[in-house]
């Protein structure tokens, strides 16, 4: 009963951040009302949505129980109305999501492999969830997804899913692997950004950038 309070406490938490921070997104990008509204609703339930359709669960969960799109909905109006007064929106947008990645990553992967998936599925369900809502976001604005180009973001969710399930596996309850992992992702995420950590990348010839 308690694990599965606190999973749909961590679940209602991570739709929150996202939805949040892609809210945050849109104002940034002055959408108007409907737009931050889409924009965020599908940032904070797109991952548990794509996360469904690649297990084979048919309608999604975000489609059939309400308080998903309410909360997303909700955090969206509230950034619409509340964002006059946000001085910072590119800091808050970083914040939110990186609890967004965090929370999905971990509880996702620690709700799978406690449900009987391998371990490896289950990280890959944690990962997906975390970063699907986000591709979605980028999508949408017309940029390319952050998962492809920022500071260790999946990264940060490959080691909150593979920690979750670690812990898991050597005897940890859910909500320790949910809590530990989601803690270690999101502090991974804000670390990255604040000293510029990335993956390699390609170093060509600048004119080279705008060649078809």
């Amino acid at each position: 009963m308690i694990g599965t309070v606190v999973y749909e406490i961590l679940q209602f938490a991570g739709i929150l951040a996202f939805a949040i921070s892609g809210a945050l997104v849109g104002v940034r990008r002055r959408l108007d009302l409907l737009g931050v509204i889409v924009v965020g609703t599908f940032t904070g339930v797109g991952g548990g949505v794509i996360r469904d359709l690649v297990l084979g669960v048919h309608p999604p969960v975000s489609f059939v129980y309400w308080p998903n799109l309410a909360v997303a909905v909700g955090g969206s109006l509230a950034v619409f109305f509340m964002h006059p007064g946000i001085t910072r929106i590119r800091y808050f947008e970083v914040v939110f999501d990186a609890f967004g990645l965090g929370l999905f990553s971990a509880n996702g992967a620690a709700v799978a492999f406690a449900s009987g998936e391998s371990p490896l599925t289950a990280i890959l369900v944690g990962t997906i969830t975390a970063i699907g809502g986000g591709v979605i976001r980028d999508v949408l604005v017309n940029t390319v997804p952050g998962v492809l180009t920022r500071e260790l973001y999946a990264v940060s969710a490959l080691t909150g899913a593979g920690l979750s399930v670690l812990l898991m596996a050597c005897g940890g309850h859910v909500i320790l692997g949910s809590l530990v992992g989601g803690a270690v992702a999101i502090a991974l995420r804000l670390v990255s950004v604040s000293r510029g950590w990335h993956l390699p990348k390609p170093r060509i010839a600048r004119e080279e950038e705008h060649r078809d």
